[in-house]
């Protein structure tokens, strides 16, 4: 067994393992497992109630005279 054998060994092993993955992702009875995934790009940070909002006060930012 050379070099050559051993990298073709690997290549297999991995190709195996990345077609694995994919039926595992892509299989119908994981749909409701990742549904809350597939949003996660599109949720949005929760905004702040409105008394909080009254709360805060926003400043001018002043620049530094130094270089």
């Amino acid at each position: 067994m050379d070099i050559g054998d051993l990298r073709g060994l690997g290549t297999l092993v991995v190709a195996i393992a990345f077609i694995g993955l994919a039926f595992w992702v892509f299989n119908s009875k994981r749909n409701p497992e990742f549904a809350e995934a597939r949003m996660a790009p599109f949720a949005d940070e929760p905004l702040p109630s409105h008394a909080e909002e009254q709360s805060v006060v926003e400043h001018p930012v002043e620049r530094s005279t130094q270089p």
